[in-house]
């Protein structure tokens, strides 16, 4: 298995199994173009095999740290190790930006991703809720 770092649409659109939603053309050269986020992709045998999206975000009063946005993994590759080494590399690439922490949201019943997470040192912190906002679409 090998781990890139992503910077051209044509990766993307080649792991675009991986995604959730085929990925949008003009959101794809907007998140490759900011120097503050980061996709990396890993291939087995060339083939893209799983995907970890990082946003770096920057507070007045604390720093940077690296929001984990997603994680994806091909189910023929599930169950290798292929999610905690992506959790790992991004971990690792925030540390080298000077990020002083990295976080990221699940669902509870969401196992799967708990013990990749967990694998990856993450800790869970007690005690948290996440709240979202849904806004329209344009048009």
């Amino acid at each position: 298995m090998e781990i890139r770092r992503i910077s051209e649409p044509e990766a993307v659109v080649a792991a675009s199994h991986l995604f959730d939603d085929a990925p949008e053309p003009e959101a794809t050269e907007r998140f490759l173009a900011s120097s503050t986020h980061h996709l990396l992709i890993a291939y087995v045998d060339e083939e893209p095999a799983g995907m970890v999206t990082g946003v770096e975000t920057t507070h007045p009063d604390k720093g940077t740290e690296m929001f984990l946005y997603e994680l994806g993994v091909a189910p023929a590759f599930r169950r290798r190790g292929i999610g905690t080494s992506l959790v790992s590399a991004l971990a690792e690439l925030a540390r080298s930006r000077g990020c002083y922490g990295m976080w990221v949201a699940t669902g509870e019943a969401n196992a799967a991703a708990l013990a990749t997470y967990a694998r990856a040192e993450g800790e869970q912190e007690p005690g948290q809720v996440v709240l979202s906002w849904t806004f329209p679409g344009p048009g």
